[in-house]
C-alpha cells in the first residue's frame, strides 16, 4: 500500500506537470512575474467557472477577507457577526481593522452558523455577516440573504475550504458558492480543492463599482501608476501562481468528484455505527449528492463521541494514518479573541464539536486499499473501545 498522506500533491502533480512547466518557462522567459498574461487568464478563466462578472485576485485568502471588508467600508467599531467554529482568520481580519467581531454557534449537523443565533445576534451597530462555508459545503445562504435584506447588511462569504461547490436555493437554483453574497473571498492554500504552490486568493462579486475599489486596494489604492485613490495594501497574485491555478481549474470538478466518492467510501464504511457520526450534506440532498455538488468535502470530519476522539487520533497515528482536528479550541476561547460578552452556554455546539471532531485524509489522490485501511482502522479502535470490552 502507498503512505497514506493528508493531501497528495505530489500525486495530484504528475496530470498536469507538462502544462505547468510549459507556462512557467513562458513566464521565466518574459519576466512578467507580477499581474502578467496568466494572471488576467485565470482571472477570466475563474469568473466563466463561477458565473460571476467580476475575479479580483489577491496575494491569499486572508487578506481576500480583509480586503473585502475594505472595499465595503467598514469602519471601526462596526460589528461583523461570524462563526465561532472555523479557522482564526476569519475573525483575525475583523480586529486587525478595528471592528468588532460577534461570534455566534454552529449547527451540530452541517458545522456551519446557525442562522437563529445570527439573528439574536444583531444589534444597531451590526454591519456584515461572514458565513463560513465550512469543510466544504455552503452555510443555510437562502435564510442568511433574508436576514441581510432585513437588516440591511453586507454578506460575504469565507469561501476558503468550497470553491467548486453549488448552493442549493429551494426554488431549484444552483448558485456557484462565494458567488452568492455581497462578496466572497477564497484561499488557493496548496492544501485547498484549488490550490496553488504557494499562497494566492481572491475576491468574487457582480458589484461594479465594489469591483473597482476592491481593484485600487489590493494594489496600493492605485489605479494610475503612483496616484493613490484609496488606502491599500499590497495583496497580489503572482504570474507563476495563476499559471498553477490556471492548469487546476478545468479539473476542479474532476477533483471534487473524487473527493466525494472517498467520502461516500467513508459513509459507508462507518453508517449506523454507534459512536460515529458521519457528515451532514446541506438542504435537500440524500447522502452525498452527485447531482447538485453541493459538498465538495475539502475535509472529511467525522464527529466520535463517548470521549474517545484523543484515543483514535493516538491509534491512527501508530497506525500510519495522517489525521486532523479542525478545531480543538473554539475562537471564543483563544486569548487573542475573548471577551467577557461571550457566555459559555452560547457556544454549546462549538464547545462539544471542539471535542469530538476528527478529519480524515480527503485528497484526490485516495484509492481503494488507503480507504479500506484507515475505515478498517478506526472500526477495529470503536469496537475495541466499547465499554463492555474494558479498554475505555
Amino acid at each position: 500500500m502507498r503512505k497514506i498522506q493528508m493531501v497528495d500533491l505530489v500525486g495530484q502533480y504528475a496530470d498536469i506537470r507538462e502544462e505547468v512547466r510549459k507556462s512557467f518557462d513562458s513566464i521565466l522567459e518574459s519576466a512578467a512575474f507580477i499581474n502578467g498574461p496568466e494572471v488576467k487568464a485565470f482571472q477570466e478563466d475563474l469568473e466563466a467557472y463561477l458565473g460571476v462578472k467580476h475575479v479580483i485576485p489577491c496575494a491569499n485568502g486572508t487578506d481576500a477577507l480583509q480586503i473585502a471588508m475594505m472595499g465595503l467600508g467598514l469602519k471601526p467599531g462596526d460589528e461583523v457577526i461570524t462563526a465561532d467554529f472555523t479557522f482564526a482568520a476569519t475573525v483575525e481580519v475583523i480586529a486587525l481593522l478595528g471592528l468588532t467581531p460577534v461570534l455566534v454557534d454552529v449547527e451540530p449537523d452541517t458545522f456551519n452558523i446557525d442562522t437563529e443565533a445570527v439573528r439574536k445576534a444583531i444589534t444597531p451597530k451590526t454591519r456584515a455577516i461572514v458565513p463560513v462555508h465550512l469543510f466544504g459545503q455552503c452555510a443555510d445562504m437562502e435564510t442568511l440573504l433574508e436576514i441581510a435584506r432585513e437588516h440591511d447588511l453586507f454578506l460575504i462569504e469565507d469561501n476558503a475550504q468550497a470553491i467548486g461547490a453549488n448552493y442549493l436555493f429551494s426554488d431549484g437554483r444552483l448558485q456557484k458558492a462565494g458567488a452568492i453574497g455581497h462578496v466572497g473571498a477564497t484561499s488557493f492554500f496548496p492544501s485547498k480543492n484549488l490550490g496553488a504552490y504557494g499562497d494566492g486568493g481572491a475576491l468574487f462579486t457582480d458589484d461594479d463599482a465594489l469591483a473597482h475599489r476592491i481593484r485600487g486596494i489590493v494594489n496600493h489604492g492605485m489605479y494610475q501608476r503612483y496616484y493613490h485613490d484609496v488606502v491599500g495594501v499590497n495583496s497580489r497574485l503572482d504570474s507563476l501562481q495563476a499559471a498553477v491555478l490556471r492548469a487546476k481549474l478545468p479539473h476542479l470538478d474532476r477533483y471534487c468528484e473524487k473527493r466525494r466518492a472517498a467520502a461516500r467510501y467513508y459513509n459507508a464504511s462507518f453508517k449506523d455505527r454507534e459512536g460515529i457520526t458521519v457528515p451532514t450534506t446541506v438542504r435537500s440532498c440524500e447522502g452525498i449528492c452527485d447531482t447538485c455538488d453541493c459538498h465538495v468535502f475539502h475535509q472529511y470530519t467525522l464527529r466520535i463521541g463517548g470521549g474517545k476522539r484523543d484515543a483514535l487520533a493516538k491509534r491512527l497515528t501508530e497506525a500510519g494514518i495522517p489525521h486532523g482536528i479542525y478545531y480543538p479550541v473554539p475562537l471564543h476561547r483563544q486569548k487573542a479573541y475573548a471577551d467577557a460578552r461571550y457566555k459559555e452556554s452560547d457556544f454549546a455546539v462549538t464547545n462539544q464539536l471542539s471535542e469530538e471532531v476528527i478529519s480524515l485524509p480527503m485528497h484526490t489522490e485516495l484509492d481503494e486499499e488507503q480507504l479500506a485501511y484507515i475505515c478498517r482502522t478506526v472500526l477495529e479502535f470503536i469496537e475495541q473501545a466499547e465499554p463492555s470490552s474494558g479498554l475505555i
